[in-house]
């Protein structure tokens, strides 16, 4: 008998305490897992860091080119089994000295990411503001290398800089510089088989048939809910475009998808969506809601007077169904004083 009863207690579904337990043990072997790699990270790109300048001092003292791949054979015939020691990775490690040393806002954020990274960055970045930022974002959203890439081919750096939001206002500090960093301010739809001319229902049902290559353009923290998601106040329905959430903001996101251009009384009917999820729709435990209005026009100035006087998170964005960005963005972008500061103000910890 007393074995039978060890062997059903041992078949007894797990406590939600032991649950609680094993869930926090898990957790410290991975974060002691993370912690390694990390250590190892730090390591490696310390040494890279270290051979690219000793190349580059060598270089600055007159000495050929031909020491490189001097230095390469004899590195690989003393390790072995050791990768790293080509003769590209040894120019790229001299790269990355001769190109990162001197900037002050580069220099720190040498080791937070992977030598693999660095070099995506150092490759497909020329802008060391840009750099800055694909950086800091890699470290702040864990991007691996591909979304990493994917991020850079979607010109992201320009697209958050510029976008236009009221976050700053109406957002709790706790959350307000992730938010931004949420919100692009124009979205490639190029992935969707769309002509010039399309209406707003077949835009959303391209999106929602396109859900996974629409979520990753969004950005990777977006969890789908629903479209044509329904809310309803004094037995009237209404209808969302799209409902999202983001999963380090803790919130609902609607967006209303419109094929014109913006105007201001979008603005109006976004805070009442807001309302109404905040009041029917939200759990006790999330954030309160945001907005994201993606027009295929907006007036910049026309977006920044209908934001300046809202109550509720709100961004405007646009798309566009071609890869390629507007012609004027470059000249949009801020001066460097400007950049820096947004920099440091999205990626403070």
């Amino acid at each position: 008998m007393e074995q039978g009863a060890e062997k059903r207690t041992q078949q007894l579904p797990l406590q939600n305490t032991q649950i609680h337990f094993i869930a926090e043990i898990k957790q410290k072997i991975r974060q002691a897992q993370y912690e390694a790699m990390r250590a190892v990270n730090v390591q490696l790109v310390n040494l890279y860091w270290e051979i690219g300048k000793a190349i580059a001092e060598k270089q600055q003292e007159s000495w050929g080119k031909a020491i490189v791949p001097t230095l390469s054979q004899e590195l690989q015939n003393e390790f072995p089994g050791v990768n790293g020691f080509s003769v590209g990775n040894l120019w790229l490690m001299s790269q990355f000295y001769t190109e990162y040393h001197c900037v002050e806002n580069l220099v720190p954020l040498v080791r937070e990411i992977s030598w693999s990274k660095h070099i995506t960055v150092l490759k497909r970045c020329k802008n060391n503001l840009e750099r800055q930022f694909y950086i800091q974002a890699t470290r702040k959203f864990g991007w691996t290398k591909n979304v990493l890439i994917h991020q850079i081919e979607e010109k992201s750096y320009e697209k958050y800089i510029l976008n236009q939001t009221n976050f700053e206002q109406t957002l709790p500090q706790n959350i307000k510089n992730q938010a931004i960093l949420a919100v692009k301010d124009e979205y490639s739809f190029d992935f969707l088989s769309l002509g010039t001319e399309h209406s707003e229902n077949q835009l959303e049902t391209a999106l929602v048939n396109n859900i996974r290559t629409f979520l990753l353009e969004m950005n990777f923290q977006f969890a789908f809910i629903g479209n044509q998601f329904k809310v309803a106040i004094d037995n009237k329905e209404y209808f969302i475009d799209l409902l999202l959430y983001h999963r380090q903001l803790q919130c609902l996101v609607a967006i209303e998808l419109k094929v014109g251009e913006f105007i201001p009384e979008y603005k109006g009917k976004m805070e009442f969506y807001l309302s109404i999820l905040n009041e029917k729709t939200k759990l006790p435990t999330e954030n309160d809601a945001i907005g994201i209005i993606i027009c295929k026009e907006k007036n910049r100035t026309i977006v920044e007077y209908s934001l300046k006087t809202g109550t509720m998170p709100i961004g405007v964005a646009t798309y566009t169904t071609t890869p390629q960005l507007p012609k004027n963005y470059q000249h949009l972008l801020p001066n460097s004083a400007i950049i820096i500061e947004k920099l440091e103000h999205y990626f403070a910890q």
